[in-house]
């Protein structure tokens, strides 16, 4: 029973191992600049505008100075973002492609829809 128990253990390591190298260049899939369009449900609240954001190995990070960026991008696409200028602060979700994205944002009176094409 004793060798066996071993071999198993062994596998799920190596499998872990795996697993782990495999996260870094399935995050990667969506690295590089996108251009952000957002639009409001509400008519009281600003639509239209653009946002320019990087991905680095699945990070988010901000392109513009006047907006901070951060979130992350799954191996799956899935995305969870925060904007912030200033005061104001907005999170959203959704998912990309290799190519495009979308998803639904909210801020603190105000919310919507994104979309976003890679650069």
């Amino acid at each position: 029973m004793q060798p066996f128990r071993k071999m198993l253990i062994a596998s799920r390591i190596l499998i872990l191992v795996g697993m782990s190298a495999v996260t870094p260049a399935a995050a990667s899939t969506f690295d590089g600049a996108w251009n952000v369009q957002i639009a409001s449900s509400n008519a009281a609240c600003p639509s239209g505008t653009s946002v320019s954001i990087g991905i680095n190995n699945g990070q988010v990070e901000s392109n513009n100075a006047s907006v901070t960026a951060s979130g992350r991008v799954a191996d799956a696409g899935t995305i969870s973002v925060t904007l912030s200028s200033g005061m104001k602060r907005a999170v959203g979700s959704g998912r990309l492609t290799a190519t495009s994205g979308s998803g639904t944002w909210r801020g603190a009176m105000c919310s919507g829809t994104w979309t976003a094409q890679r650069i």
